[in-house]
């Protein structure tokens, strides 16, 4: 196990170099939920692919939307610039890894993926009772997202973070957040609304680093130990000490989760030795984070 977690280390680290053919939706995941959150009065959930998403509704992010639709989300994509007209029968947006160019390797792939009147129209909507969840991964991610994550008084460190002391054997980027290694904080997200839903263990793989606004609820607390490069090659780094991985609080009516690593709620295979990583990865609880995620954003999970 430790060779083939060192194996998926090295290529999370060089998927920019290897391209996104490496990595392609489980089509062996197991989507069902056994007790579904909704059976009437479903939730209208818009998945954006209208800036090109890296994740889509029928793509790498497939298992996800199988996920929330198996629990009664009704998910529809979004090919519109957002607006408040696009934006306003939804109670969910849900944004993963847009870029600012077609491809991640493609020149301008860090440019803003949304124009400003977008970032004022998606703050707008949140404040007014609608409710985001925003995913930026490692580089170019991070700079695409960051024109409207700065609505929010979020930052980015737009760079590849990685903590050798809490990952797993032999793999720095593949990080754990546990109840053992105090990084799963206290929020209704890690909690659930039963000891089932209870999160014990999520995995990350690589991602950057967020720090919220004052308020900010941090569910994935990077550690002391945790730093951040610039770039794969990078041979400095700084340290993202009391930053996270996974963010969440509440903007005006509405409610926000952002995410600094977008594979945790996939479920992937990669490579040629077609690893795991996400939802399916062993021993996570990465599916019951995802599901308790958009309860949270629907309302379902209350603050306690």
């Amino acid at each position: 196990m430790t060779l083939r977690l060192f194996i998926l280390s090295l290529a999370l680290l060089t998927s920019a170099m290897i391209g996104a053919a490496q990595q392609v939706a489980d089509p062996d995941f197991n989507t069902a939920v056994a007790y579904p959150a909704y059976n009437k009065n479903l939730p209208r959930v818009l998945f954006d692919e209208a800036h090109n998403n890296f994740h889509t509704t029928a793509g790498r992010y497939k298992p996800f939307v199988d996920l929330i639709s198996s629990d009664g989300y009704s998910v529809v994509p979004n090919r519109q610039p957002f607006s408040e007209k696009t934006l306003g029968k939804f109670k969910i947006l849900v944004i993963a890894n847009a870029l600012g160019a077609e491809e991640m390797d493609d020149e301008g792939a860090d440019r803003p993926a949304f124009t400003e009147e977008e970032c004022d129209a998606v703050r707008d909507w949140v404040r007014g009772g609608g409710n985001l969840l925003l995913i930026a991964d490692h580089a170019p991610f991070g700079g695409a997202a960051e024109n409207l994550a700065h609505r929010f008084g979020v930052e980015m460190s737009k760079g590849f973070t990685f903590d050798p002391q809490h990952s797993e054997p032999n793999a720095p980027s593949l990080l754990i957040f546990s109840r053992e290694n105090k990084l799963l904080l206290d929020h209704p997200i890690i909690q659930g609304r039963s000891d089932a839903e209870r999160i014990k263990r999520v995995v990350t793989f690589t991602g950057q680093s967020l720090k919220g606004p004052a308020g900010t609820s941090v569910f994935l607390q990077l550690a002391d130990s945790a730093r951040d490069k610039a770039d794969r090659t990078a041979t400095t780094d700084v340290s993202v000490a009391g930053w996270g991985q996974g963010i969440a609080f509440k903007a005006g009516k509405g409610r926000v989760v952002m995410l600094g690593e977008a594979a945790m709620l996939s479920a992937q295979i990669a490579g040629a030795a077609k690893l795991k990583m996400g939802m399916n990865h062993p021993g996570s609880d990465n599916k019951q984070l995802a599901l308790n995620i958009v309860h949270w954003l629907s309302g379902l999970l209350k603050e306690r």
